[in-house]
């Protein structure tokens, strides 16, 4: 079956609470005991060496029995542990060790085995260690007496380190209880906490699938600065946009069907007429020369909506290289010498006497050119003077397209590079200025407007 992330994390909290109290239980209780009893062990070594001066003195010597266990007191008060002497013989072949005097009261304390003693013998040098007897535990320090050229007694300190065990082992005991209370805590808690962020990620989810089903109408509330909050405000601006980008799919498509409408309708309706076989040849040309215009119509319509759907995906791949802009405004001016003159326009250059060089690709610079020109024509009245201007400055080169109609609507100017916008009842399909502004942008120019009545100056601004 699978966890719900809330169940995850809940367990999530969980292990890492009980990772860490074993880890405690494990490592840092039995670690506290073997460092307390390594201390009281080198204690004990300590005091074997500064303690037993006299008790090697005594041994070997003339001194009676009695002169060494009055030594072993002296030096068990001092030292506050029970020194015990061990005699060393060798009668077996195997070291045996047997009491010679201790500071301890016959029956007082349980006999030991002094395995740390044998070892001392063994090894012929000081050795420290713990030994168990009947439930307690007793840590030794013993030390070898050299006499006579072997080993003959061992002195061994040594004191009961059973608190100690008995201490950890209630440290031990505490870690269990109140880890087992944390455990319980840190699940209910883990539980509760993950509780409220899956409510905060299910209406993420929610959200998420009203947007999928076309509802950009319902944002999701805010209620923290966290990185869910942090989340959600991305996924409200995200919601945001994608509306916007709806409703202009929705516009564009409306539009789009309608200026595809238009000229269709017409064409049929000529189509119609031109069926008639009762038509005069004047009627008949005549229709015929409305038929070619919308049919021009179209193909700049269709040509149009290719380019700005191109633009729009990004798939629009320029060639910028180096180019003579005066050199390109003239031959692309020289293209509407028909057109001006059927439109009673005049079209004047004003171009820098050098060579103006701009960076971008020649054949959508030559689109921007021709939507601009074509513009000032298509919506100014006949007799129209248009103006066009290149220059260079400050790095930049600027071709500027200025008419003498009428001017724009000051409510229009903020929209007139949208696509489909119109500002007039002029035909048009309003995707010329959107390319031309959208192509400026892409290659890393600006495609500005100014008017005021009598005039109007688009200005294209590029590096150059």
């Amino acid at each position: 079956m699978r966890l719900s992330l809330r169940y995850r994390l809940a367990l999530l909290f969980f292990g890492i609470n009980l990772v860490a109290i074993g880890a405690l239980y494990l490592y840092v209780a039995p670690g506290l005991q073997t460092r307390l009893v390594n201390d009281t062990l080198s204690e004990l070594a300590a005091h074997a060496r500064t303690d037993s001066g006299p008790i090697i003195r005594t041994i070997g010597s003339a001194e009676p029995v009695s002169v060494l266990r009055t030594r072993v007191d002296a030096a068990a008060l001092a030292s506050r542990e029970r020194v015990t002497v061990l005699v060393v013989s060798y009668a077996l072949g195997a070291p045996q060790l047997s009491p010679e005097a201790d500071s301890s009261k016959p029956g007082a304390t349980p006999p030991l085995r002094f395995p740390i003693a044998y070892r001392a013998v063994s090894a012929g040098a000081p050795r420290t260690g713990t030994e168990g007897m009947r439930g307690a535990t007793v840590a030794e320090a013993a030390s070898p007496v050299r006499y006579q050229g072997r080993t003959g007694s061992v002195i061994v300190y040594s004191t009961s380190v059973s608190d100690i065990v008995r201490s950890v082992a209630v440290v031990r005991h505490e870690i269990l209880v109140a880890g087992g209370i944390a455990l319980i805590l840190a699940l209910l808690g883990g539980y509760l906490l993950t509780r409220a962020l899956g409510r905060r990620v299910k209406r993420l989810e929610r959200a998420a699938e009203q947007v999928a089903a076309g509802d950009f109408e319902h944002p999701i509330r805010i209620d923290s600065g966290d990185e869910l909050g942090q989340l959600a405000v991305a996924f409200n601006e995200m919601q945001r946009q994608l509306g916007q980008l709806e409703s202009a799919r929705k516009n564009f498509i409306a539009t789009a069907s309608h200026e595809l409408r238009t000229p269709i309708f017409s064409l049929g309706g000529f189509v119609e007429l031109l069926e008639e076989e009762d038509l005069d040849p004047d009627t008949r040309r005549r229709f015929l020369e409305q038929v070619k215009q919308q049919v021009e119509r179209l193909r700049k319509l269709s040509v149009d909506l290719l380019d700005l759907s191109r633009l729009e995906a990004g798939s629009l791949e320029l060639r910028p290289e180096l180019v003579d802009l005066a050199e390109l405004t003239r031959a692309v001016s020289g293209e509407f010498e028909p057109t001006l003159v059927q439109h009673d326009a005049h079209l004047e250059l004003r171009l820098a006497g050098r060579r103006i060089e701009a960076l971008c690709d020649p054949v959508r610079l030559a689109q921007i050119m021709r939507i601009l020109i074509d513009n000032a024509l298509t919506h100014t009245p006949p007799g129209t003077r248009i103006l066009v201007t290149a220059g260079q400055t400050d790095g930049h080169a600027r071709l500027a397209v200025r008419d003498d109609g009428e001017g724009i609507d000051p409510v229009a100017v903020p929209r007139i590079f949208e696509p489909f916008y119109t500002a007039d009842d002029a035909q048009g399909s309003g995707l010329g200025l959107a390319i031309a502004s959208e192509l400026a942008e892409r290659m890393a120019g600006r495609l500005s407007v100014r008017s005021e009545p009598g005039e109007t100056t688009f200005m294209l601004e590029i590096p150059a």
